[in-house]
């Protein structure tokens, strides 16, 4: 395995029903997910987000590597799931605080 913050980690291995008290060990209060051109912000976003995408279209994510860039990380992840063209490298940008995702963007 990579050597990635917790909270990435934890993302990454977090089921697509995650609590919300186990998404707030990962995501801040108002943390912002922009994913498929549409914005999720605070964990009940979120929550609604996660449980939304794998019902549509189920899939696993595993990172690749990990790199920082102007205060934001890097990682393209590869994307395996019930869709065309999978599987796919999709890059995630992680910006932390205090230890957890306060952003993400996926593209």
């Amino acid at each position: 395995m990579l050597n990635v913050p917790d909270a990435l980690a934890l993302y990454f291995d977090m089921a697509a029903d995650a609590t919300m008290a186990e998404l707030s060990t990962v995501f801040t209060e108002d943390a912002v997910v922009r994913d498929e051109a549409r914005q999720h912000r605070g964990l009940m976003a979120i929550r609604d987000w996660r449980v939304e995408t794998m019902a549509r279209t189920p899939f696993t994510a595993r990172p690749l590597s990990v790199e920082p860039q102007d205060g934001v990380l890097m990682v393209p992840a590869r994307v395996t799931g019930s869709f065309p063209g999978s599987p796919v490298t999709l890059t995630h940008r992680f910006t932390l605080r205090g230890g957890r995702i306060a952003a993400l963007e996926i593209g």
